[in-house]
């Protein structure tokens, strides 16, 4: 290893020569190295004086910006130097590199702006994946660039992605079946300890128990991992005027600006021990000195996108067993150590394997847009061990589109062209882009910095006071926001080929520039004070005491929460004028009916974008669209049984229905749940003019039925299936095809006298049911066999039924007698 001051062995020292060797044959490897084995720092040292690097740089890429601070401070510690010297990093808001620098440490979204703005890694020996098992989508895209460059441009690119819990054989044939490298960690034995949780009550008067029972049973100090900023806040709430007088609360998350962070990692003071109440920024690359008691909480705070409503919001989740095991290790990186887990053991068994990848469950948007600008978009074609999701690919291509980014073609625009340029997401890129076409770009690009950097701006959800406080704040933290801010608005300028002064900070910009990244979540009030509804339909809620309760119309940045109205943390007011300014082309203008209880008409006419009504007045001419798309949406709910249907209706139905379940499946349907299924399509063209529920009539829905019915169709049920059965008589016996012994009449037994072939519907394949019917109309007999009914048993009715209507005629052969629907005539005297 180069010139190190260091003599403290480390396990990885073990399988360094391997590696460089292994480095010196070939391009690629995989490391894999438990926690605590050093190879965040000692590899890269180790590959100093490798011949291949020449007089390039090892890049060494970390998954968060603390990592990569601490991972260069103790490399320059090693060789006895400060930072800046051979060992430099670059990180968002801070950069220590200078002309010695051959080390440079920074983070996998500064490596993502490095290679697509210099494909050929100009100056590069070495790419260096640390943590790579953590599986973030810059630490993905950034291994499939590097291979994709080394592939074409520079096969004497080294790439080494190195983790604890990676699977390294898939990542291994990614990068061409690369030789895999493994170095067992210093594993200090950690005793495990099960404090159970109750999830019905709040975490961290639970978490400060633990505390307190970990300070009176071990020595040492306390890492505490807890889900997030606010739930550390807590904690330490409860804990500050308890704690015995030689410990000091260290919170440790990513809004902290560097120096408090640095404070958290150092060890404690002589005689003091540390409680260090972080989030998962302290999972991995870190170890903080003089740590021998862990608190788990067993949770995480992790980003999911939700494709319907566009909006990445937080969810605390249980974390997966990969990374309880890793925080179980941290008690054990110096000494033996003991680690309180806030759940009951047999839970572990039930705990997934790894966190998902990110690129499977997040905003794909600002992938697609660097693979843009790399010259795909096609995923396909470059090494990434999960392809991005289908679905969300195509969110993601339709989002820059909506933005300019992308042509028709699918071709980067201009416009995009100047958003990849940017180091920001595409929705805060577009809004910077213009916001300073229109004179607001350095507005712009401040908020853009407070929206892409949690915490900078203070708690308030009014995004105007988040901006005056780094407006006017003089931290260190706030100035070089600031200097972020105008680096990019420069970057912008030159990107367009002008330089233009966009003037001052003015607050009552925020909302429309935050609209022009998020169009979609423009909101109006709605219901109870504090309530809304976002363009996208979304409910959102303000707390009531809030200013902006009372505001008509808001842009949402971000929401907390899965429940109809989530938490709205950070927002800004924007005006009606505002709105129709820079979204009037996609402001719509509609005729809203809706029925009242009695079934009439009511009408407004509406203005709205998106979800969000921007004016309305009641009409009394509504667009007879919108009327008919009212009636045919209640009729839905009441179904097309309670329409008025007229008998012939009714039987016609009725008709049909019995055919398609003979065989003539051709037929239109016209059972209810068919009719309701498809109001619109038969019913709809026939409600022009009508005002009511009540004014749809039977001879309406006769005309409608109509249209379903063609001329061809009409004859063929005619023939099939008549209405009515003729008798000898000339009687219209109507045939019922509901019954249940199948289509019947009910006719006078005397009506029948000479028919001597029994009545047939559906082509001669069905027989009539026919119910004989005395003088009285009474029943006598139900056959469907007349034939076989004159011969049988039509003795035995006549003998029956002649002595009790002697005025009728029951003749002693029927099948030549003639029928007649009236009495014997009377004898002349």
């Amino acid at each position: 290893m180069s010139t190190s001051a260091s003599s403290t062995p480390l396990p990885i020292d073990a399988v360094l020569g391997k590696l460089t060797s292994t480095l010196e044959e070939t391009s690629n490897a995989v490391l894999v190295a438990d926690p605590g084995a050093g190879k965040t720092t000692r590899v890269p040292l180790a590959l100093l004086d490798a011949p291949w690097r020449g007089d390039r740089r090892i890049l060494v890429l970390e998954p968060r910006r603390l990592a990569a601070r601490a991972a260069a401070q103790r490399m320059a510690s090693e060789l006895g130097e400060a930072v800046g010297e051979r060992v430099g990093y670059r990180v968002r808001m801070d950069t220590r590199v200078g002309p010695k620098t051959r080390i440079e440490v920074i983070t996998e979204g500064i490596f993502t702006r490095m290679i697509l703005d210099d494909p050929e890694l100009a100056g590069i020996a070495a790419v260096l994946f640390d943590e790579f098992h953590e599986r973030s989508l810059d630490g993905d895209l950034g291994l499939a660039l590097a291979l994709d460059v080394q592939g074409a441009l520079r096969e004497d690119l080294r790439l080494l992605p190195m983790s604890s819990t990676i699977d390294a054989a898939t990542v291994s044939r990614l990068m061409g079946e690369c030789e895999v490298i493994e170095s067992k960690g210093r594993s200090f034995p950690v005793q495990t300890h099960y404090l159970g949780r109750r999830t019905q009550d709040r975490l961290e008067p639970q978490i400060a128990k633990a505390v307190r029972k970990a300070l009176d049973e071990e020595s040492g100090s306390v890492l505490v991992f807890l889900p997030g900023q606010a739930e550390i806040k807590r904690t330490a709430d409860l804990l500050a005027d308890t704690l015995p007088q030689n410990c000091v609360l260290a919170p440790l998350y990513g809004a902290l600006d560097g120096r408090a962070q640095d404070l958290a990692i150092r060890p404690a003071e002589p005689g003091t021990r540390k409680i260090v109440l972080a989030t998962a920024i302290a999972q991995t690359s870190l170890t903080i000195e003089g740590v021998r008691v862990v608190i788990d909480s067993g949770l995480s705070r992790v980003p999911k996108y939700e494709p319907q409503t566009g909006l990445n919001r937080l969810e605390t989740v249980r974390v997966s067993l990969a990374t309880a095991d890793q925080r179980r290790g941290r008690a054990g990186r110096t000494e033996p150590g003991v680690c309180y887990r806030l759940w009951d053991e047999a839970q572990t068994a039930a705990l997934v394997a790894h966190e998902t990848p990110e690129i499977l469950e997040t905003d794909l948007s600002a992938l697609a847009l660097d693979l843009a600008s790399w010259g795909t978009l096609d995923p396909s074609q470059l090494a990434f061990l999960d392809p991005p999701p289908a679905g969300a690919w195509a969110e993601a291509l339709s989002l820059l589109r909506s933005l300019g980014a992308l042509d028709a073609n699918q071709q980067l625009t201009s416009q995009g062209k100047a958003l990849g340029r940017l180091p920001l997401s595409p929705r805060l890129a577009h809004m910077l882009n213009e916001g300073q076409r229109e004179g607001a770009g350095r507005t712009a690009a401040y908020l853009a910095v407070l929206l892409s950097e949690p915490g900078l701006g203070g708690r308030d959800p009014d995004l105007r006071e988040q901006l005056r406080q780094l407006r006017d704040t003089s931290s260190k933290r706030a100035q070089a926001s600031r200097s972020m801010a105008e680096r990019w608005l420069a970057l912008l300028n030159k990107s367009e080929g002008r330089r233009k002064d966009s003037g001052s900070i003015d607050l009552e910009d925020a909302g429309w520039l935050l609209a022009l990244a998020y169009p979609d979540r423009i909101a109006d009030a709605r219901g109870p004070r504090g309530r809304f509804r976002l363009s996208n339909g979304r409910g959102a809620a303000l707390p009531e005491e809030h200013a902006l309760a009372v505001a008509p119309f808001l842009v949402v940045a971000d929401i907390q929460g899965r429940a109809a109205n989530g938490r709205i943390m950070t927002c800004a007011p924007i005006t009606k004028s505002e709105i129709e300014h820079h979204f009037g082309h996609d402001i719509v203008e509609e005729d809203k009916v809706r029925l009242e209880k009695g079934g009439s008409i009511s009408a407004r006419r509406i203005r709205r974008f998106g979800a969000v009504e921007l004016e309305s007045r009641q009409i009394s001419s509504p667009d007879p669209a919108a009327v008919e798309e009212a009636m045919v949406e209640e009729l839905g709910k009441r179904g097309s049984a309670r329409l008025s249907w007229s008998k012939e209706q009714l039987r016609l139905r009725g008709r049909i229905s019995y055919l398609r379940q003979n065989g003539q499946a051709d037929l239109p349907d016209l059972s209810d749940e068919s009719l309701t299924r498809s109001l619109k399509d038969w019913l709809g063209p026939f409600l022009a003019g009508l005002r009511s529920i009540d004014d749809i009539d039977a001879a309406c829905l006769g005309d409608a039925l109509s249209s379903l019915l063609p001329h061809d169709v009409q004859a063929k049920l005619d023939r099939l299936a008549p209405t009515h059965f003729i008798a000898p008589t000339g009687t219209r016996a109507p045939i019922d095809y509901g019954a249940e012994s199948g289509p019947s009449i009910s006719i006078r037994v005397q009506e029948l006298f000479g028919q001597s072939v029994h009545p047939y519907v559906c082509g001669g394949k069905i027989p009539l049911t026919l119910a004989l019917l005395s003088p009285a109309h009474r029943p006598i007999q139900v056959t469907r066999d007349l034939p076989g009914f004159w011969a049988g048993s039509w003795a035995d009715v006549k003998a029956e039924m002649k002595g009790r209507y002697p005025k009728h005629p029951w003749p002693d052969d029927p099948l030549n007698a003639e029928a007649t629907s009236r009495v014997k005539p009377r004898k002349k005297t």
